[in-house]
């Protein structure tokens, strides 16, 4: 897809910013399971996607990982480019969850852009707004849901984007998805599929009963 049909204020920008950013603008392919950004440290410029699923994640000094939240097609990544935002100081990763294409835009030719244009400036806090509001959502999550509710509504957030109830993913993946242990997440399947909500095979989850997992997840759905 090209730049100008997913750069959300496209219409908004003039012909010079235009012409600046799609000069700019790099198209990358990345297969499944790619890193595209290593850290604070890792600065390879916003990440706008032009296909494909992005997962960003924070992990723990013993390795333990945690979703933040998922890039869908259109979706930007502003923390890729984190020498542009100096008040950011976390390790944040993102890498294709699905194999993808991407536009990568170097942080100078963005930072220039927002400072000329309102409308990019306006997105962009925007944007840090909904990122944000993500994080907290999960924390919500972690604090006060329980795992069960939290595996259910991963399962159905997977089938959607997978729009199959027949589910590709090991109990590790699952895990690294939730900030837990992989023997946590086993035990819960088992007890899923003894309800007959799931049923797990090597590396894949069936779901047997969306209707009682959606009840059972409730608010921790988004």
């Amino acid at each position: 897809m090209e730049l100008r049909e997913l750069f959300p204020v496209w219409n908004q920008l003039t012909e010079s910013q235009r012409s600046e950013l799609q000069n700019a603008a790099v198209l990358r392919r990345f297969k499944k399971g790619a890193r595209l950004h290593g850290g604070s440290a890792d600065c390879v410029g916003l990440l706008l996607v032009s296909s494909g699923v992005l997962r960003v994640f924070i992990s723990s000094d013993e390795g333990r990982e945690i979703t933040l939240y998922r890039l869908f097609e259109r979706d930007m990544c502003l923390f890729s480019a984190s020498c542009m935002l100096h008040s950011i100081q976390f390790e944040l990763y993102v890498e294709a969850q699905e194999d993808a294409e991407v536009y990568l835009i170097p942080p100078m030719t963005y930072k220039k852009l927002t400072s000329e244009s309102l409308a990019a400036a306006n997105y962009t806090n925007e944007l840090m707004a909904s990122r944000f509001s993500d994080v907290m959502f999960l924390l919500d999550q972690i604090l006060n849901r329980s795992f069960d509710a939290r595996l259910a509504a991963l399962l159905l957030e997977e089938s959607s984007i997978a729009q199959s109830n027949e589910l590709h993913l090991t109990h590790d993946q699952i895990a690294r998805h939730l900030g837990s242990a992989r023997e946590v997440v086993t035990r819960m399947l088992r007890h899923f599929q003894a309800e007959g909500l799931a049923e797990t095979g090597r590396g894949v989850v069936l779901i047997r009963d969306a209707a009682r997992l959606e009840r059972l997840a409730g608010a921790a759905q988004r």
